[in-house]
């Protein structure tokens, strides 16, 4: 009987035993049910991305160095005036490179480095003078490229209220059609999207007394762009063209902040900074509107981009 209760007992061990064999048997899956079930190794995402983030930065790491000197440093010259740094256009940049990233992070350095390849340059990722050019050139395509007069029959005027200066002369007033027809319609836009930032109507105007991408010019004729420059003879090229766009009735300075049309740096670099403006460069060319890079608040109508 003693003999018997021991192997009686001895089953359930031999049996559990059995199935743990079977286990360290099959290395790596259970079998339930007549299906296997793998082990997979799983690696966390977060090492990936910073194995990423490490390529990145030994790549491009002395070039986002540069460029955060340069953003601020960089001398260059335009229309005759000395330049210091690219902060000023760093909006239109990073939109043109498609990036969000800071000016002076590797990623940002990465995204200048596609461009660099696309425009035939050597890719440093370093935002130089000749790169800086390659910019320039570029926005400069975009805008309408003529000073020509469109004739009455395409001219219509807007009403006072959509312009900054409640007492500007009804002659400045017009505007040729489609390009005020496409205003209208970047208003409603941005009514959706800037209501923390400027104030709208209910039905998507702007509202009255706020003073945000309102018209400060429109139409301006040949004869009043030399008066201008009359009144101003050290302004130069790059601030007061001799044939101005604004007598296509296709140009608009809008208002994005501080002195509406000044070019004096930090006003331009006020502008650049304001939710407005960046609004702007990343939404208006929906609209057909492209920006002159020297002057945040001049806005150019091209219904039909030539790039």
């Amino acid at each position: 009987m003693k003999k018997r209760f021991i192997i009686f007992h001895a089953v359930p061990v031999a049996l559990f035993s059995g199935i743990f064999l079977g286990l360290i048997a099959v290395p790596g899956s259970v079998k339930a049910q007549g299906r296997v079930s793998r082990i997979v190794k799983v690696t966390p995402a977060g090492n990936s991305a910073s194995a990423e983030k490490a390529a990145l930065n030994a790549k491009f790491g002395m070039a986002a160095t540069e460029n955060s000197r340069s953003v601020s440093g960089l001398s260059w010259t335009f229309g005759g005036r000395v330049q210091n740094g690219w902060e000023i256009y760093e909006p239109l940049i990073a939109d043109s490179i498609g990036t969000s990233n800071d000016p002076t992070t590797p990623e940002f350095a990465a995204a200048i480095s596609k461009w660099q390849t696309i425009r035939g340059l050597t890719p440093t990722g370093i935002l130089d003078e000749t790169t800086l050019g390659t910019f320039m050139q570029y926005w400069q395509s975009l805008r309408l490229g003529r000073s020509d007069f469109p004739g009455p029959e395409k001219l219509i005027s807007a009403p006072i209220t959509d312009f900054y200066d409640p007492t500007r002369d009804a002659d400045l007033l017009q505007l040729e059609r489609n390009t005020y027809a496409a205003y209208k319609r970047m208003i409603a836009a941005a009514a959706k999207d800037l209501s923390r930032d400027v104030h709208f109507t209910k039905n998507g105007e702007l509202a009255p007394g706020e003073k945000y991408l309102r018209i400060v010019s429109a139409f301006r004729s040949q004869e009043y762009q030399d008066q201008l420059r009359a009144k101003s003879p050290g302004s130069g090229r790059a601030a007061l063209a001799l044939h101005s766009a604004h007598n296509t009735r296709q140009a608009l300075d809008l208002y994005v902040a501080g002195d509406p049309v000044s070019t004096e740096d930090p006003t331009r670099l006020l502008q650049t900074q304001t939710p407005v403006y960046r609004w702007l460069v990343k939404n208006a060319k929906r609209f057909g509107f492209y920006n002159y890079f020297y002057e945040p608040w001049h806005w150019e109508y091209v219904p039909v981009s030539k790039n």
